[in-house]
């Protein structure tokens, strides 16, 4: 029961926070019921039109980002996720993210090139992998390690010490 209840606290706080206009809201770690099981698999297109799959990326420390360019909390992330990827690229650290289904793709495209992120970006057209991962509020973040297992979750832009504690627990 605590656990719903940071789980609703948390989507709560971003929902808020991710509203045009508002500032990033604090960063809530909680438990979230895909910890410690294997992470939902999905195959999507990227913007660019390449179709990618999870499992492709199964024997990689996997960061799975849902965002939308509306979303204030999630432009804060963009940067620390970008640099995360640069220090951690001899140990194949991925990153994947999902466009929530309710964004503009022309939005989340401009946005994606103004901070010259280098991962797959994944439109969600149909809300499915949002609906699989139980994301009611963006950004949300989940850690895979490279068994595809969910070792962590995060919803907004995390500090630089939980981001470090969450990438140890994959890397």
């Amino acid at each position: 029961m605590a656990a719903l209840v940071v789980l609703v606290a948390g989507a709560l706080a971003f929902a808020l926070g991710s509203l045009p206009g508002t500032t990033p809201a604090t960063t809530v770690v909680g438990a979230h019921p895909l910890v410690g099981r294997p992470a939902p698999d999905f195959t999507l297109d990227t913007l660019d039109g390449r179709r990618l799959s999870l499992a492709e990326f199964r024997g990689r420390p996997v960061i799975v980002n849902f965002w939308a360019s509306y979303c204030e909390p999630c432009k804060v992330e963009f940067p620390l996720f970008k640099a995360a990827r640069d220090r951690h690229a001899g140990a194949g650290l991925e990153i994947l993210g999902v466009i929530k289904d309710d964004d503009d793709l022309g939005a989340a495209r401009a946005f994606a090139e103004s901070q010259r992120a280098t991962w797959p970006l994944l439109p969600d057209l149909g809300g499915r992998t949002v609906d699989a991962y139980r994301v009611a509020a963006v950004p949300l973040t989940f850690y895979l390690d490279r068994n595809g297992i969910v070792r962590a979750v995060s919803f907004g832009p995390p500090p630089s010490g939980v981001l470090d504690e969450h990438l140890a627990k994959i890397l």
